[in-house]
């Protein structure tokens, strides 16, 4: 087997140490040759041969020149360079469409070029209709928008409101056809949002508000109109947000609820999914709101932000109207036609349905008429407002120091909700009671009613699981596991229950006036820690029907108002704070980690268009192949250190030499430790050395 030679050995290693410099080398070609050209293809100067940015007479001599030569036939002939050339001329001899080609790079009808090459690629240039861009003037202000300008910037920013602002050249043509878009997203975000109009012209604050490329140059990512937001108490470009979605009214209002202000979406849903999707989803303390829809548009911002403001009392949900299901809304929900408003409160009554579209205040004003139930539930943030606390006042004012609350108690069942349907029969029948007629009169209704009219009688619900403490401390009998607690058996029934609550004037500003002169011992804070109003409850135990319901609740309420009953204290258990729904709002996790991605992808580009990416990329392999030489070479001139080891290169023979050559050495340095040395004058003196006198000596 032939041995390989060190020279040939050792150019894989060489190859391996400059694979970052080789690297390099590759990249910066690939991006000089490739990747550089599509980025910066040639500009519309190049085509008429002027230097950038030359003026428009410098640009009208070039054409001329041209013009010359195509008419003596020795200039260009075929159809594609004529196009270009009378492209560029257009573009560079209108004012404003060649500022926002110098400033702002935006050529928003170059595809007319590659469409008119198509057109005429065998045809005479000669037949090319002129000119070939169309000019376009487009002023807002006399459409009645907003604009703005560097002078006014700062001022405009005055209330917290967001903004909504377009950047738009008074020559695009793009941006005048979005005029009408523009028009109904101002509409829709009326006393939600500010708008304004932003024109190219203004260079210093498009300049500070655009994006930027990473050489410096302004530019607009997605062409023009640019759309962009200010959020809420947001005064900088360093806050804002940009649109980069598609440019309609639908989907900029949408981007506009849900990134800027945070609002929770409006899903729509059909005559088959609006049951199981949404309506047995609604928790049973909150109104549903139906919106149908002819256009099927996404919730407008004003519909969003009262579904956020009213997320405790309501939930909302759009239906698209059509034709063929308009027999099954009408049999449903007596809807006739969209667009229309549905509300459907407690199970049983009838739903409250609305037709026609209203302005801003007129559908807020539905909202807040029909935001409660008719029999609403008795819950911790409701107890109070109800009257159904002891701790509380009456509905009726301070004042009023009997009071009274029908409570229907029971688990969420199919039994509950037929309940809860007959106890808003029993409030409607108790409002609509006339009593100014003497001749009408009932006594056996008149004291309820009169109780329920001057809100001295309320009406609620209680959930008798999710409340089971406050539910077994008012049905304490043997059967109160049919009412209250977890479900034990297939056995729910609903109770009705009616609380006297009494205020004791006298003894209650006794006990203040005790309070505030005399430290209060262990045993009277034991026994002030009772509900300020005395409790007296009575169980309904009669049937289900509307009329001896009423009589017994009059019954009730005339012997709390008339008879002396007993001053009884205690301590209501209190209610549990119930889980509020989570309101989903605001971008969606999966669309903020895509627009991430996408934002990502959009500086990566950026870089990679940068021109000044090749020269670093080659002086960088430069840099490294230097420094890979420079350390092969610092390596190659020091001696190697000495190793009983054999190198690969080295013959056998030389190696036994050197071992037999080192054990004498070693064999001549241990033979001179065990030679004896003479002692010198330079020895040290022994410790036990003593010295002794001649005869000859002077002392005595």
């Amino acid at each position: 087997m032939a041995k390989e030679t060190p020279a040939s050995s050792s150019m894989p290693s060489g190859l391996k140490a400059y694979t970052v410099p080789i690297f390099l080398f590759v990249l910066a070609m690939f991006f000089q040759l490739f990747l550089l050209p599509r980025s910066f293809p040639p500009s519309h100067y190049d085509v008429l041969g002027v230097k950038m940015y030359s003026s428009v007479d410098d640009v009208k001599d070039a054409y001329q020149t041209v013009a010359s030569k195509w008419d003596s036939g020795s200039g260009v002939s075929l159809p594609a360079d004529f196009v270009k050339i009378q492209y560029a001329y257009e573009l560079l001899t209108n004012l404003v469409w060649k500022r926002d080609y110098d400033l702002y790079a935006i050529d928003e009808s170059v595809h007319i070029i590659e469409e008119l090459e198509k057109q005429y690629a065998v045809e005479d240039f000669a037949k090319i209709k002129l000119p070939l861009l169309e000019v376009v003037s487009y002023e807002p202000e006399r459409e009645g928008f907003m604009s703005i300008t560097s002078q006014d910037f700062a001022s405009k920013f005055q209330d917290s409101k967001p903004w909504l602002i377009q950047v738009y050249s008074s020559g695009s043509n793009s941006s005048a056809q979005f005029a009408t878009a523009w028009r109904r997203i101002v509409a829709l975000l009326d006393g939600v949002a500010n708008h304004a109009m932003l024109e190219l012209g203004d260079v210093q604050l498009v300049t500070y508000l655009a994006e930027k490329k990473p050489t410096g140059q302004v530019f607009f990512r997605k062409g023009l109109p640019s759309i962009f937001s200010f959020p809420p108490n947001c005064k900088t470009a360093d806050c804002l947000i940009r649109f980069e979605g598609e440019l309609s009214a639908d989907a900029i209002t949408d981007w506009f609820a849900t990134t800027v202000l945070g609002l929770p979406r409006v899903f729509y849903h059909t005559k088959e999914t609006l049951v199981s999707k949404f309506l047995s989803k609604v928790p049973p303390n909150k109104v549903k709101v139906i919106l149908f829809s002819q256009t099927g548009e996404r919730a407008t911002p004003i519909v969003r932000q009262a579904a956020k403001d009213y997320w405790n009392f309501a939930s909302l949900s759009h239906v698209l109207w059509r034709e063929e299901d308009a027999s099954f809304w009408w049999n449903a929900l007596e809807v006739e036609s969209a667009p229309a408003i549905v509300i459907m409160k407690d199970p049983g009554s009838k739903p409250v349905v609305y037709h026609g579209s209203g302005n801003r205040t007129w559908f807020l004003d539905i909202l807040e008429q029909n935001k409660q139930l008719l029999l609403p539930q008795l819950r911790s943030t409701t107890s109070m407002e109800l009257g159904c606390d002891a701790r509380g006042y009456s509905r009726a004012g301070y004042d009023k120091v009997t009071w009274y609350c029908a409570i229907l108690v029971g688990r969420q069942s199919v039994e509950l909700n037929k309940m809860r349907e007959t106890m808003c029969r029993v409030q409607d029948a108790l409002s609509k009671y006339d009593d100014s007629d003497d001749a009408s009169k009932d006594p056996s209704i008149t004291p309820a009613a009169s109780a329920h009219k001057s809100k001295r009688l309320s009406f609620a619900w209680l959930d008798g699981e999710a409340q089971n403490k406050y539910c077994f401390f008012y049905v304490q009998s043997e059967t109160s596991y049919d009412t209250c607690g977890t479900r034990r058996a297939p056995i729910d029934v609903p109770r009705i229950l009616i609380v006297r609550y009494h205020r004791n004037a006298t003894e209650t500003a006794n006990a203040e006036q005790k309070s505030s002169k005399w430290p209060k011992t262990v045993w009277q804070s034991e026994a002030d820690d009772v509900d300020p109003a005395a409790q007296l409850v009575v169980s309904y135990d009669g049937t289900a029907e509307i009329p001896q319901i009423i009589k017994w609740l009059s019954k009730m309420v005339d012997d709390g108002d008339n008879r002396n009953l007993p001053f009884y204290r205690a301590k209501t258990p209190e209610l549990v704070p119930e889980s509020a729904e989570p309101m989903r709002s605001g971008v969606p996790k999966t669309v903020k980690a895509t627009q991430k991605l996408l934002s990502l992808w959009n500086r990566i580009k950026d870089y990679l268009a940068d021109p000044r990416m090749g020269p670093t990329l080659l002086l960088g392999a430069l840099l490294s192949a230097g420094n890979v030489w420079w350390m092969r070479s610092r390596s190659s001139t020091q001696q190697p250190a000495q190793t009983n080891q054999p190198s690969p290169n080295q013959p056998a023979d030389n190696v036994e030499e050197k071992k037999k050559k080192e054990r004498k050495r070693e064999q001549r340095r241990r033979n001179a430790k065990e030679e004896e040395v003479p002692a010198s004058i330079t020895d040290n003196e022994p410790k036990d050395a003593v010295q002794i006198l001649s005869s000859g000596s002077d002392s005595d």
